[in-house]
C-alpha cells in the first residue's frame, strides 16, 4: 500500500514546518529529535489510499503537504466525512493508542507528504518522555471535542445549518473579504461527503444562501458577504 517518498524534506525543514503545530512544540528538542528519528517519509498521490478502515493500526502519520480524508463507509456504499486534515496535523493515532485497528479509511485528497511512525516505537516512546504522553492526551481530548462536534453537526443542525457552520469554521481574511478558498478536490460530492448528505441536497443548501445574500460562489473561492446572518443561520 505504501508507496516510498521521493521528497527532499529535510529534517531541518520538517522541524520549521512545525512550528505552526503546537502538539509540536510543546515538546522538549530532545523529544522533537527523537520523534524525527522514528519519522519515515511517505508520499501518497490524489486519490491514494493511506489506510483502510479495519487495518492493523501499524502506523502513526504526520501530515506536511496535501490534504486528506477520513471517511466511513456505510453499507449502502455511501461516505461519512470524520475528519479533514491539512498540514500540520497527525492521524491514525486514536487507533494506536487505543490497541486497534484503524476505524476509518483515510486517503489523500491530493499528492500529500507524511511522515509515518511506527507504533511500537512511538508507544516506547510516550512512556519515557512525560512531555510526549502529556501532549497525546491533550491531542486526543481534542479529537474527542472534534467529534462531539461532528455528532452536533449531524444530529441538531438540518444540512443548511451545516453548511453554514462548516464555511464560518474555514474562513480566511483575504484582502479584507472573507472568504473560504475552494481547492481542486473541493466539489460538491466532497462536500457532501464531509457534511454527511448527497450531492443535490449540499447544491441546494448552496444555492438558498447564496439567493439569501449571504455568500457569493465562485469557482476557485466562496465569499461569505454577511457572517453575521451566516451564523444566524448556522444555529437555526
Amino acid at each position: 500500500m505504501y508507496t516510498r517518498s521521493t521528497s527532499t524534506q529535510k529534517p531541518d525543514s520538517v522541524r520549521s514546518a512545525f512550528q505552526t503545530f503546537p502538539f509540536f512544540i510543546s515538546l522538549k528538542t530532545e523529544t522533537q529529535d527523537a520523534i524525527l528519528n522514528l519519522a519515515i517519509p511517505r508520499h501518497f498521490s490524489s486519490g491514494q489510499v493511506i489506510y483502510l478502515e479495519g487495518e492493523p493500526a501499524e502506523h502513526v502519520f504526520i501530515l506536511t503537504k496535501g490534504w486528506v480524508k477520513a471517511t466511513k463507509i456505510t453499507k449502502e456504499g455511501r461516505e461519512q466525512g470524520l475528519m479533514f486534515l491539512k498540514p500540520v496535523e497527525i492521524f491514525g493515532d486514536i487507533a494506536v493508542f487505543a490497541g486497534t485497528s484503524y476505524p476509518g479509511t483515510t486517503t489523500a485528497l491530493e499528492d500529500a507528504e507524511t511522515l509515518a511512525i511506527p507504533a511500537p516505537a512511538l508507544l516506547k516512546l510516550v512512556t519515557s518522555h512525560h512531555d510526549l504522553s502529556a501532549a497525546v492526551i491533550q491531542r486526543l481530548s481534542q479529537r474527542v471535542l472534534g467529534f462531539i462536534d461532528l455528532v452536533e453537526d449531524l444530529s441538531l443542525r438540518n444540512v443548511e445549518a451545516r453548511l453554514a457552520c462548516s464555511l464560518l469554521r474555514n474562513v480566511q481574511v483575504v484582502d479584507g473579504q472573507n472568504v473560504v478558498p475552494r481547492r481542486d478536490w473541493t466539489t460538491l460530492d466532497q462536500m457532501a461527503v464531509r457534511l454527511g448528505t448527497v450531492r443535490d441536497v449540499i447544491s441546494r443548501a448552496m444555492k438558498n444562501l447564496e439567493t439569501a445574500g449571504l455568500i457569493r460562489v465562485e469557482k476557485n473561492t466562496i465569499y461569505l458577504l454577511d457572517p453575521i446572518k451566516l451564523a444566524q443561520r448556522a444555529e437555526e
